[in-house]
């Protein structure tokens, strides 16, 4: 049996109490009003949770993914869009130049970003290059010492607050010998000229994360803002991906502790036909499935973390990484029908929490990676020769 250690229960102790003495009593409005919270952000950063992958060198705890997880999972229990924040900062944002920044990129953006003083983006999707991200169509042209970025992202969380230093993009830097496209990383400084964050999404969850479209017309940046080596920019961001599909799989797997959490406590209270709702069969087998789901979808997301933290092959850490994102994300949609279906009308009721969480989980089956592309890449571990 798979268990946290006692440091990480002790830890989710303090990240409960913080997301439900900050976040959880503000988290409807923040939805109806598509508020981005920037001082609940900061205060995030100030308990130290936008450093918990990083070395003590920058400022981070030093800690692991499983940590990451522990966070992701409480805060998403009370507020998936805060929840979607911390992930999108850390995994999306932080990571990559955590993990491939040179020594100078790291000193000058991760202090910043790692105290929750200011926000990293990812930007690879495209609105022709979605699942398909290697038909990236961004370009970057070298000019002397400049790199200069013409195309566009879009759903790119983090992208337009006022905290945001920078957006690692993908991009077009040449071709290959052998044919097909160069990809590369380049960090793009927030405020660059030509260099356009459109305005926000009309979303239909996750109202208070912030999401926009990106238009990069002639921006120039220095030739030193590639990240990593040239070329290897595509595989980067896959590796990155594997990473964030655990964090995802522990924001669904908050959803769907919430679902259970509000509505065994209304089974009980709510009767019908003299009593308790709890006490009949069919809702009384609905949250025994919701409790089956949640413990089934932690397994898988906290296993698939504990793989990572112990530096397991890279090949074990994609397929448990596509194995938890797959069920989480999917148990938690259900999780919210099921939890929908259980408070009946009044769970159409914006005045209900499950109404909000019904809105933001369908996109967990989407960001990261869809549920097919873990398919896909369940399918191809297994030896089976599919084509995408």
């Amino acid at each position: 049996m798979f268990e946290l250690s006692a440091d990480h229960e002790e830890f989710r102790s303090v990240v409960r109490d913080f997301a439900r003495t900050r976040i959880a009593p503000h988290a409807a409005e923040w939805d109806r009003k598509h508020e981005f919270p920037v001082d609940v952000v900061r205060a995030m950063g100030e308990l130290g949770l936008f450093g918990l992958t990083a070395p003590e060198e920058y400022g981070g705890a030093g800690g692991g993914l499983t940590s990451l997880c522990v966070a992701i999972e409480e805060i998403g229990r009370v507020d998936q869009s805060m929840g979607i924040t911390l992930e999108a900062a850390v995994g999306l944002g932080i990571t990559p130049i955590l993990s491939y920044g040179s020594d100078e990129q790291k000193a000058r953006w991760l202090p910043d970003l790692i105290a929750g003083r200011a926000l990293a983006a990812f930007g690879l999707t495209e609105p022709g290059a979605g699942s398909d991200a290697g038909a990236t169509a961004t370009r970057a042209t070298l000019d002397g010492d400049e790199w200069v970025v013409d195309g566009a992202k879009q759903f790119i969380t983090n992208s337009g607050t006022e905290l945001t230093s920078c957006v690692t993009i993908t991009a077009r830097t040449g071709e290959r010998p052998g044919g097909g496209a160069e990809i590369s990383a380049i960090i793009v400084p927030a405020g660059t000229p030509g260099f356009i964050v459109e305005p926000a999404y009309d979303k239909l969850g996750w109202h208070a994360s912030d999401t926009h479209p990106l238009t990069f017309d002639g921006a120039r940046v220095p030739a030193g803002n590639l990240l990593g080596e040239r070329g290897q920019g595509f595989g980067q961001f896959l590796a990155t991906l594997d990473d964030g599909r655990i964090a995802i799989a522990a924001l669904a797997v908050g959803c769907i502790q919430a679902m259970l959490d509000a509505s065994l406590p209304y089974a009980q209270e709510r009767t019908s036909f003299g009593v308790p709702i709890g006490a009949k069969q069919a809702v009384a087998f609905q949250i025994a499935d919701l409790h089956v789901m949640a413990q089934a979808a932690r397994l898988l997301t906290y296993r698939a973390a504990a793989l990572r933290d112990a530096g397991a092959p890279a090949e074990q850490v994609k397929q448990a990484a596509a194995s938890a994102k797959l069920y989480a994300t999917e148990s938690a949609v259900t999780a919210t029908r099921i939890a929908t279906q259980v408070h009946g009308g009044y769970g159409f009721m914006e005045e209900y929490p499950v109404a909000r969480f019904y809105r933001d989980a369908k996109i967990l089956e989407i960001g990261e990676g869809t549920s097919e592309i873990q398919r896909l890449v369940l399918a191809r571990g297994l030896g089976l020769p599919v084509q995408a």
